[in-house]
């Protein structure tokens, strides 16, 4: 887990038993990977790529 210069919370977390890392976003955004590269660019990607879970992209029928 690290914090950036404005308190942002980045955290990758191994799940046991696989090469399989899971990632959550400050804005709580989540993603998996087993490329650490690719989650480290996807986490600093910020807000690229990030929906928060339950969120509704604009413009979709409700």
């Amino acid at each position: 887990m690290s914090t950036g210069a404005t308190g942002e919370i980045y955290r990758i977390d191994w799940l046991p038993g696989t090469d399989v890392l899971h990632g959550t976003c400050h804005c709580r955004a989540e993603h998996s990977s087993q490329d650490p590269i690719e989650m480290w660019e996807w986490m600093l990607g910020h807000p690229e790529g990030h929906e928060p879970q339950g969120h509704e992209p604009q413009g979709s029928p409700s």
